[in-house]
């Protein structure tokens, strides 16, 4: 049985609210990344973890201590989401920091199978977080 650990991006789950239904989705149908695990081995989700934020001088040790939150339950392998493969431009260091750190846990950047191309999705993730919005200065100033 694999054992499988998934982190996200946290700006994903967190600002724009991303669910991980396309992620879970493809685990269970073992479509993207996941189609890599034998058809007769069973995989066990162990857990889902967002990443610290981007980074600051220390982002790769706050990366490492939530992740061991799932090494301590055993996982054999650790994915890194579809939103960390096209949107984060750590990704290669965090996952450089995750194998030095825990040499047996297989690192697998990706995810659920992509559906349109790298660059389309972090355009129109930038759409998103550059639509003008409502914040709480506007209600404390009565703006419309």
């Amino acid at each position: 049985m694999a054992r499988i650990g998934i982190l996200t991006c946290s700006n994903a789950t967190q600002d724009l609210g991303c669910s991980s239904a396309s992620c879970l989705a493809d685990l269970r149908k073992r479509h993207g990344s996941f189609a890599d695990y034998p058809a007769d081995e069973p995989i066990h989700l162990v857990g889902i973890i967002n990443c610290p934020g981007c980074p600051t001088v220390i982002g790769p040790e706050k990366l490492l201590q939530r992740v061991r939150a799932l090494t301590e339950f055993r996982i054999d392998a650790i994915h890194l989401t579809y939103c960390v493969k096209a949107l984060c431009p750590f990704r290669e260091k965090y996952k450089q920091a995750l194998e030095e750190a825990f040499p047996k846990i297989r690192v697998v950047i990706g995810t659920h199978k992509e559906r349109i191309s790298a660059d389309e999705f972090r355009e129109r993730v930038k759409k998103l977080f550059c639509q003008p919005k409502k914040t709480m200065i506007d209600l404390i100033l009565d703006k419309d």
